[in-house]
């Protein structure tokens, strides 16, 4: 994605493109189709390996990032991702490793060491259905009972819940927001499969009937993980952002090489004026979504509490959902007829635009968050 990487990011980029190019070609796309996993023990544990689990996490939890931007390596191998629609909770997982490394602390020690050797998934439980599906919107209650506490509620859409060993629950407490690690096997918690546009991906419900966790499952302190959120948030928004880039480049560099190897009227489709000025439209929304997602990923990596952070994350999640939706359905039309059948890749790209534009805010609710950013700035000044 960015546009100067050092020598070790791109044999990051280039060793991950080429595990998913040799593993999850769209042949095996399709024959994933009805698996309910969506994915192998085995193929995560090998992309564990390559370092997809570890760039989040501190050298002393045993992670370490690439160029000492852990974040920015990431949105790499997210951007790959994207570009291959590729399987995989790497987003969730990721956010995940992150906050068990930073506010885990001893008693999720072990937890975290299986996620970074890829031994365990574990995913995040923070989006709800309604009336709660608004962003930032919180509804499922962690109460304290003693040594004990207790979590009612419903999290929805939930990836990768079946494969994962652990749940890193948001909730909300009288004091304000907290976080829990759960077991997925506690009695109490249920999950159910949802549906999804995204073939290659698996998302769930998972709902909580009084689950009752010790007092040591907490991540972080009760009812003081606003910031810890916050940041959570902005991660998963840089990661959703890259991916997205991927699947829209991919798409894009499709339709260009099929509008020069279509020939109408004897010459090539790519010849015509009209079809010359729609890939001008769709190249500068393109470049645009790169320089954005690159943008966020370097401030939130820089640091996830400012102001600046959050506004850049959500620009980017806003602004690469509209343009992504609109340069992968203008795709689809200029291939024709084909662009629309089961057989063809693209429709791969489109739909997992389609979930990642969705995910932790749409873009509609990203610019009402922005308004409140630029808002409060201005009362500060």
């Amino acid at each position: 994605m960015l546009l100067q990487l050092t020598s070790d990011q791109e044999l990051l980029r280039e060793t991950t493109a080429r595990f998913l190019d040799e593993t999850v070609p769209p042949a095996e796309l399709r024959r994933l189709r009805d698996d309910p996993v969506g994915f192998g023990d085995a193929w995560w544990k090998r992309g564990a390996e390559l370092g997809w689990t570890s760039l989040l996490v501190s050298e002393d939890d045993g992670g370490g990032s690439i160029s000492g931007r852990g974040l920015v390596d990431l949105s790499l191998i997210a951007y790959e991702f994207g570009r291959r629609a590729a399987p995989g909770p790497l987003v969730a997982s990721s956010v995940v490793a992150a906050a068990l490394s930073s506010a885990g602390g001893p008693a999720h020690a072990p937890v975290l060491a299986r996620l970074v050797s890829g031994d365990a998934i574990a995913t995040w439980c923070f989006a709800e259905p309604r009336p709660n599906d608004r962003l930032g919107a919180i509804g499922l209650e962690i109460r304290r009972d003693g040594g004990d506490l207790v979590l009612s509620g419903v999290k929805r859409p939930v990836e990768a819940a079946v494969p994962a060993s652990h749940l890193l629950v948001t909730g909300r407490t009288d004091d304000g927001s907290s976080q829990v690690l759960v077991p997925a096997d506690t009695p109490g918690v249920t999950i159910a499969p949802m549906q999804s546009v995204d073939l290659t991906r698996r998302f769930h419900v998972v709902a909580f009937d009084r689950v009752r966790v010790p007092v040591s499952a907490l991540v972080g302190e009760l009812g003081r993980a606003d910031a810890q959120v916050e940041r959570q948030l902005q991660q998963a928004l840089v990661l959703l952002a890259a991916e997205s880039v991927g699947a829209m480049q991919r798409g894009f560099d499709m339709t260009v090489g099929w509008a020069f190897d279509r020939y109408s009227f004897g010459r090539p489709l790519a010849s015509y004026q009209a079809i010359k000025h729609r890939f001008a439209d769709l190249k500068a929304w393109l470049e645009a979504s790169h320089a954005i997602a690159d943008a966020a990923a370097a401030a939130v990596d820089a640091g996830a509490g400012s102001d600046e952070a959050a506004e850049l994350a959500s620009v980017a999640k806003a602004y690469v959902g509209d343009a992504g939706a609109e340069v992968l359905h203008d795709c689809v039309q200029i291939h024709g007829g084909i662009g629309v059948t089961f057989e063809h890749d693209l429709h791969f790209f489109l739909r997992r635009l389609t979930v990642d534009r969705a995910l932790c805010g749409t873009p509609a609710e990203h610019r009402v968050r922005i308004a409140g950013l630029l808002e409060r700035r201005a009362e500060a000044a």
